[in-house]
């Protein structure tokens, strides 16, 4: 079952289409999924990935699935409330603009909730690990016994879920991970009453580096102690728990059970949004923080590139431990595979992949541990259920999609401010200022145009870095520099020009 959807409806964005009825009519009872709506989907989750950048993209809209769509109306479903929630008060105008350019008929979008199955977690080696997981703990089998009603705690706290593969045992270290693995586990092992080292404890990463990873080993490992309570929070939990504490008219027992914790542990910081939930967010972490509680925080930049952050909270986190975990190197990779091999292996004793594919894969999938596990996760579908051998033709076949070209060095929104107002003699200032003379505006326009194509941010986030403008303001001066940069070659030598300081800087 899912619960009562809603039906976001903007008719006057069809109102002048003609439609023939007999041409487009779809049966109302009839909801599935045919190919060409398949196809639009992609298209339309392309459009949004483009529009608001890849991290709010992966965050908001990739457990998002279409249902199928029924006359004029086009039905989606999402894992829980608060997503659907979020999806309706920020999202849903321009996910029906985006279909409504593939697909004019439809003028309204049905979200709901989808149903699962609630099971209670197991502990890490407990369950039939898949693929991802590592050998299992050797902790004895009392310790691990003790997880089961950890989880009964967790979820009367209102925490997150948490993944029982993610633990320290699974968490495989490198060069580029040594330093935040040894500061979580330093938090994981303390007890109450200790000094606390570092507080609070700040990582940061890229997507698919290990920050989940490590936030949940400290949750699963803290819990084992009696003597503490942990509690494992994403930003959009942390929000969803505000608000309806504020309905409920319950926000002084929230803040009161919060205040108790002694370890809180909050996911993905980029995304908690709105003035009050900011406020309780520095309350909560002023009160810890002075009474000798631990706070660990994950985010994708440090704190001083988070520009929803106010100065008061950025301080407080940049005097605790702020830790980067880089890249994954070839050599963490292959480590990585050669883990989950042999993981897998206990459950699929027939899984074999050769040496040197495991090698082709660590050198060729670089961009995250997610894709490195997925590359093997395909080779394992391949072997169990084509019995097809696994082989260096077949690896090279099903990893295509997955090779892309080296990262480039990450561009901030200032270096390009700062860049194109040295090359044509502005200031920082004149690019954010309301003046529209000739000297400026074409300037503003070309870091536009760079920000949007050299940088994740949305165009909205763009507009807000330039001045406050609006994102249409943004998407103007892109388009205005493409067309400009075919057709006038001048411009399109300062254009590569300026990118190639920017990549070198």
């Amino acid at each position: 079952m899912v619960d009562q959807s809603f039906a976001f409806n903007r008719t006057t964005a069809v109102s002048a289409v003609p439609l023939p009825m007999q041409a487009r009519a779809r049966s109302a009872m009839n909801m599935s999924i045919s190919n060409e709506d398949q196809e639009r989907w992609k298209r339309v989750k392309e459009r949004l990935r483009a529009e608001v950048g890849e991290d709010v993209f992966s965050s908001w809209f990739a457990r998002m699935e279409l249902e199928g769509t029924s006359g004029d109306t086009v039905r989606f479903s999402v894992p829980t409330k608060f997503l659907k929630s979020w999806i309706q008060s920020h999202y849903a105008e321009r996910v029906l603009a985006c279909w409504q350019a593939e697909d004019a008929i439809i003028c309204k979008i049905d979200l709901s909730v989808r149903s699962a199955v609630i099971r209670q977690a197991a502990p890490p080696a407990a369950q039939s690990q898949p693929v991802s997981q590592s050998k299992p703990s050797a902790e004895p089998a009392s310790a691990r016994g003790a997880l089961a009603p950890v989880v009964a705690a967790h979820d009367a706290l209102g925490g997150s879920p948490l993944d029982p593969r993610l633990t320290f045992d699974s968490f495989v270290v490198g060069r580029s991970n040594t330093l935040a693995h040894a500061a979580a586990r330093q938090v994981a092992i303390a007890h109450r009453g200790d000094p606390v080292m570092f507080n609070p404890l700040y990582i940061h990463a890229g997507v698919g580096l290990g920050k989940t990873h490590l936030l949940q080993a400290i949750t699963w490992a803290g819990n084992m102690s009696s003597d503490r309570k942990v509690l494992y929070l994403t930003a959009e939990r942390f929000i969803y728990i505000f608000v309806s504490a504020l309905r409920t008219q319950n926000a002084l027992a929230l803040k009161d059970s919060l205040r108790g914790i002694d370890v809180l542990v909050i996911d993905d910081l980029q995304f908690l949004q709105g003035k009050q939930t900011y406020a309780e967010f520095s309350h909560t972490l002023n009160s810890l923080i002075d009474a000798g509680r631990q706070v660990v925080l994950a985010a994708d930049h440090p704190p001083t590139e988070i520009e929803t952050l106010d100065e008061r909270v950025r301080s407080r986190l940049a005097g605790g431990l702020v830790v980067e975990m880089g890249s994954l190197g070839e050599e963490l990779r292959l480590e990585i595979l050669n883990s989950r091999v042999n993981a897998a292996r206990a459950h699929h004793p027939g899984f074999d992949v050769p040496a040197p594919v495991l090698t082709y894969i660590a050198k060729s999938v670089t961009h995250s541990g997610r894709d490195v596990e997925g590359a093997l996760n395909r080779l394992l579908a391949c072997s169990k259920l084509t019995g097809q051998p696994i082989t260096m033709e077949l690896a090279e076949r099903e990893m295509r999609d997955l090779i892309r070209p080296s990262d480039q060095k990450r561009v901030k929104i200032e270096d390009i401010q700062r860049v194109v107002a040295r090359h044509y003699n502005v200031s920082r200032g004149d690019l954010l200022s309301a003046r529209r003379t000739a000297n400026v505006v074409r300037p503003r326009q070309v870091a536009m145009y760079l920000a949007k194509t050299m940088t994740l941010r949305s165009l909205p986030e763009i507009g807000r870095r330039f001045g406050g403008r609006d994102h249409t303001t943004v998407l103007h001066a892109v388009r205005k520099i493409e067309l400009l940069i075919g057709n006038d070659q001048s411009l399109a030598d300062e254009v590569e020009s300026l990118k190639r300081q920017l990549q070198s800087e």
